[in-house]
């Protein structure tokens, strides 16, 4: 399959600060329980005192008509959402952080491997560009301070790393908006639900 990116797209991976947000007094999440199939409230540790996500990014089951098999991932880049396909044309929508300008790209995937709380390591590009980052070069451990945050999905083309990623982020505020290197953030609670469903191998198409 190929990758469409734009021309300055050469700096991949995730590209968030590694400064922790400020958190307050827990506010409730919703999230999708596929093995109930409805929604259970968990509570979020990661939300700033300042910060509040737009009902529209919630987890939320929607109409999703498509000729896609349940299970596929299909991201909308321009309103900054993700679908996961299931049957009877409908899709649990969740509100993403995408590529900031000049990182966008499209393009169809797969879901080569997975990962519960990953390590990061910054490419060399982004320690030329942050020179203080270079302590973590040869990898952040996972962790809440990490960048990648709970779960992180490596997304593979002919069976070779992209370097893109779908993954969580301690920087909650960020989704909803064009912040990263071309990776995916969702917030930790909905990647971790996504990791939970998604199997390896699963497509992924990023509009």
């Amino acid at each position: 399959m190929t990758l469409f990116r734009s021309a300055r797209a050469v700096l991949l991976g995730a590209a968030l600060s590694l400064a922790a947000p400020i958190v307050a007094d827990a506010a409730p999440m919703r999230v999708y329980d596929p093995s109930i199939r409805a929604f259970i409230t968990l509570d979020s540790d990661s939300q700033s005192e300042d910060w509040s996500l737009d009902p529209q990014y919630q987890a939320q089951v929607v109409a999703f008509p498509s000729d896609e098999t349940p299970g596929t991932v299909v991201i909308d880049t321009t309103n900054k959402f993700l679908y996961y396909v299931m049957a009877d044309d409908l899709a649990i929508r969740y509100g993403v952080g995408v590529g900031r300008e000049g990182f966008g790209w499209t393009g169809t995937v797969r879901v080569g491997a997975t990962a519960e709380w990953p390590t990061w390591t910054p490419p060399a590009e982004m320690i030329e560009r942050r020179p203080e980052l270079v302590e973590y070069a040869t990898g952040m451990p996972g962790g809440p301070e990490n960048p990648l945050g709970a779960r992180a999905l490596y997304l593979f083309d002919g069976g070779r790393d992209t370097m893109f990623r779908i993954h969580g982020t301690n920087e909650p505020w960020s989704i909803g908006q064009n912040v990263s290197s071309g990776c995916i953030r969702m917030l930790n609670e909905h990647v971790t639900e996504l990791h939970r469903m998604v199997e390896i191998g699963a497509k992924v198409i990023v509009l």
